[in-house]
């Protein structure tokens, strides 16, 4: 049976990102590359790409707990930072985002709210990303993103959150893609096996959030953004509904304006 996306050949793909790094590294005349490293397949993975092409002495990896991540998540992390003898820093965001909230009382009225708890976990992504820039400035570097093209499509990303990097070696990939290149690079299995999330809050994970499958995320969107299917012809290739189909395309055109920078106002 066909797969979509297609598999990718890894060993190709790791020359055009070790290519792509090494270039923009060299014109941006920094020194290295900054990684918030969460334990997650996606991160692992760009370490992975920048260890076994640029090399690990070009790569500074950052881990960011808040109180209530996964113990888990951090373990994970500090397996990457062993296989591959990284240089690493801890920073725990936690008195970061809790004192946003306490000393400021109106911020907090609507905690009751289910979106008070999004809003929290924005807010979060964001002092990650505030953390990974400052350090990127202390280093002399650039901040590596670590989205996939599934979540970039979908935007299951917080806007100026772990959207923004200064360069994005997997962006190009589908999440299916991303487990084929964690697999080559020998990532630790739990870490490919585990339930992707971004531990935003406890217990939350991405497919519960968006509630579609990665699987079948995938699939939808290579067809119809790739090889440019129509819904119909999508749904008799997966034997999916036109229903979850269509649920996937308006995510997708929803979500579009984090793909774009700022529009700006024309005066002249």
């Amino acid at each position: 049976m066909k797969k979509y996306p297609p598999s990718i050949n890894c060993k190709r793909a790791l020359e055009i990102m070790g290519l792509f790094l090494e270039k923009y590294l060299k014109n941006a005349k920094k020194e290295k590359f900054v990684l918030g490293l969460s334990g997650g397949v996606d991160s692992s993975v760009v370490a992975g790409v920048v260890c076994e092409t640029v090399g690990k002495e070009k790569l500074v990896a950052v881990k960011m707990p808040y109180k209530t991540s996964n113990p888990q998540s951090e373990k994970d992390a500090d397996l990457v930072i062993k296989k591959y003898k990284l240089n690493s820093y801890r920073v725990d965001i936690s008195n970061i985002v809790d004192s946003y909230f306490e000393e400021n009382q109106f911020l907090t009225e609507d905690t009751s709210n289910p979106f008070f708890r999004v809003r929290k976990g924005n807010f979060a992504a964001r002092a990650r990303m505030a953390v990974l820039f400052d350090i990127s400035a202390r280093e002399n570097g650039l901040v590596l993103g670590t989205g996939n093209r599934s979540e970039i499509l979908l935007g299951y990303t917080t806007w100026y959150g772990d959207s923004a990097s200064s360069l994005n070696p997997i962006g190009n990939l589908y999440k299916a893609q991303v487990y084929q290149l964690a697999k080559h690079l020998g990532i630790p299995e739990n870490i490919i096996s585990k339930a992707p999330s971004a531990d935003l809050w406890a217990n939350q994970t991405d497919e519960g959030d968006m509630e579609i499958k990665y699987k079948d995320a995938d699939a939808v969107l290579y067809l119809i953004y790739d090889e440019k299917k129509n819904p119909s012809e999508v749904s008799r290739i997966l034997k999916i509904s036109t229903g979850m189909i269509e649920k996937i395309i308006q995510r997708v055109k929803n979500n579009q304006f984090k793909r774009k920078l700022p529009p700006i106002a024309r005066i002249f």
